[in-house]
């Protein structure tokens, strides 16, 4: 029975994809923070990983003719979403840029965490394969 290395390695493939995207619209986020009428986005990290799982494992919708939209997820970027303000600024901006800092600071700690349990996975597998 082969060992694939989706099965050995789980979701966290698909989220280091998911938090490195994610992390560019939070820094773009911190980026415009000064923006006039600059609209705040996320993307939902959730749906992001539930679609990638799906995709994975061939579930999903199914194009069942060739006249129906590809649907599939693959590849492409993630949604981004207008996150709704607490209190937007006179000029129009969303970005707080304290709570845009939070978050980014979570979603690398998150990342950070998923790469360390992937980095133990390879160091796992290639010990197995040396027969240590």
């Amino acid at each position: 029975m082969a060992i694939t290395f989706d099965k050995a390695l789980g979701i966290h493939e698909q989220a280091l994809v998911a938090r490195s995207q994610r992390a560019q619209v939070l820094a773009n986020n911190l980026a415009n923070a000064d923006t006039p009428g600059y609209k705040a986005r996320d993307v939902d990290f959730q749906a992001m990983l539930k679609q990638a799982t799906e995709a994975s494992r061939g579930e999903g919708v199914a194009r069942t003719h060739s006249s129906h939209m590809d649907v599939s997820g693959s590849g492409g970027s993630p949604e981004l979403l207008y996150r709704k303000p607490h209190q937007p600024s006179i000029d129009g901006n969303t970005v707080d840029a304290q709570q845009e800092q939070s978050r980014f600071m979570r979603n690398a700690m998150d990342f950070q965490a998923s790469f360390e349990f992937l980095s133990s996975k390879f160091s796992g597998l290639s010990k197995a394969i040396k027969g240590e």
